[in-house]
């Protein structure tokens, strides 16, 4: 294997991964929305953070369970992975890898995976902020018990509170099937969050109506789609994200990648 020791190379890589999924939704009429530091890169730099090497985009819940549930590369260069489908996966979100490299972090010892892109479903969240705390809270001990469950490390700092959560008596299985009817909700309202991930993060939480259409936006020379509401959802998850962090901040994830 050839170790990728570039930034720029490692970007080049998740940029095809990032035009592949654009291809697919715009064929598919899939909405998807550049989000996280990846938007704020758009709206700042019209390109990556300077300091950064990853990209994320947000799908409303029922486009990505489409976009899991159809997306196939027939050259087999791409490939998209969830932990619904995949024994032994860490994260709790879907990722598109790029099936000719290899990523080594921590987080996934044990399983093999590629130079990737995430994709982070969109759900519908209560309108009501007490009750988003409660919803919150007990998710965050869900993903606690899974990542436990499937680490062959201990992702706690605490021996004990690792191996209470490590002998807990229910399968991944059945906690995925337990977060699933925590965190999608039957019924739209009036906000919307990305809820994959441990949290709490209550301020990520946002109108559904900036996710009501998209539209277009630059990234690194070439055009992708994002919310309508960008900048409000910007605002409210980041604050005042047009002002540069401090320099102790600007900090990248220090890939270590390579090509197979």
């Amino acid at each position: 294997m050839r170790k990728i020791e570039d930034i720029h190379e490692l970007r080049q890589i998740q940029m095809g991964i990032l035009d592949e999924v654009h291809r697919f939704c715009e064929a598919h009429g899939l909405r998807y929305f550049l989000s996280s530091g990846t938007l704020i890169g758009a709206v700042r730099h019209q390109g990556y953070i300077p300091w950064d090497d990853d990209i994320d985009i947000y799908m409303p819940r029922e486009d990505y369970e489409q976009f899991l549930a159809t997306y196939r590369d027939d050259k087999g260069t791409y490939r998209a992975i969830n932990p619904q489908t995949e024994p032994h996966y860490y994260y709790t979100f879907a990722k598109v890898v790029d099936q000719r490299t290899r990523m080594v972090e921590t987080e996934t010892e044990g399983y093999e995976i590629g130079v990737y892109m995430d994709i982070f479903p969109v759900d519908y969240v209560s309108d009501d902020a007490q009750e988003r705390e409660r919803v919150f809270k007990q998710k965050k001990l869900l993903y606690k018990i899974r990542r436990c469950k499937i680490s062959q490390g201990n992702p706690l700092q605490s021996r004990l509170a690792y191996w209470v959560y490590r002998c807990w008596p229910m399968s991944v299985k059945q906690i995925e099937r337990k977060i699933r009817k925590l965190i999608v909700l039957a019924e739209p309202t009036q906000t919307v969050c990305n809820m994959t991930e441990a949290g709490p993060k209550l301020k990520g939480c946002f109108p559904a109506e900036d996710i009501a259409e998209s539209v277009d936006i630059l990234f690194e020379g070439k055009t992708y789609k994002t919310m309508v509401g960008y900048k409000d959802y910007l605002e409210r998850t980041y604050g005042d994200y047009m002002t540069l962090p401090p320099v102790e901040q600007r900090v990248t994830h220090h890939f270590e990648a390579y090509w197979k």
